[in-house]
């Protein structure tokens, strides 16, 4: 990618989902396979308006996603499911090319934190070092 960008920063201002927690099992045929639920389809689609900024660089050097999860509750949740949720969001809709290692370095300073009022992802995309 020439011109390429050394950070970005947005925040989805929606209450944080993840894709493992309400899968469902569809079949085809013979075959079964695991989709993800409609809640977090419509979490996926929800999450566009707040990506105007990003959507489109295609991303396709190595980076640090720094994720801040702000829960509605203060019920523990995992936060690798929060960040793979992210990184399929960010591919989804062009920030980044692929969520693989290449590009995808890291996920450091990620963390999770209540708000009760505002939940939101807060997301720093940094070129990585070295």
């Amino acid at each position: 990618m020439s011109g390429e960008i050394l950070k970005v920063e947005f925040t989805i201002n929606l209450p944080p989902r993840t894709k493992k927690n309400s899968q469902q099992i569809l079949r085809h045929g013979n075959r079964s396979f695991i989709a993800p639920s409609k809640v977090y389809l419509q979490y996926e689609k929800d999450c566009y308006p707040f990506l105007y900024l990003a959507r489109g660089l295609n991303i396709d050097y190595p980076v640090n996603i720094k994720c801040l999860f702000y829960m509605p509750t203060r019920r523990k949740c995992d936060l690798t499911n929060l960040l793979e949720a992210v990184d399929d969001i960010l591919t989804h809709y062009d920030v980044i090319s692929d969520d693989n290692y290449t590009i995808v370095q890291s996920h450091d300073g990620s963390r999770v934190f209540y708000d009760k009022e505002n939940p939101r992802t807060e997301i720093l995309i940094e070129r990585a070092e070295g």
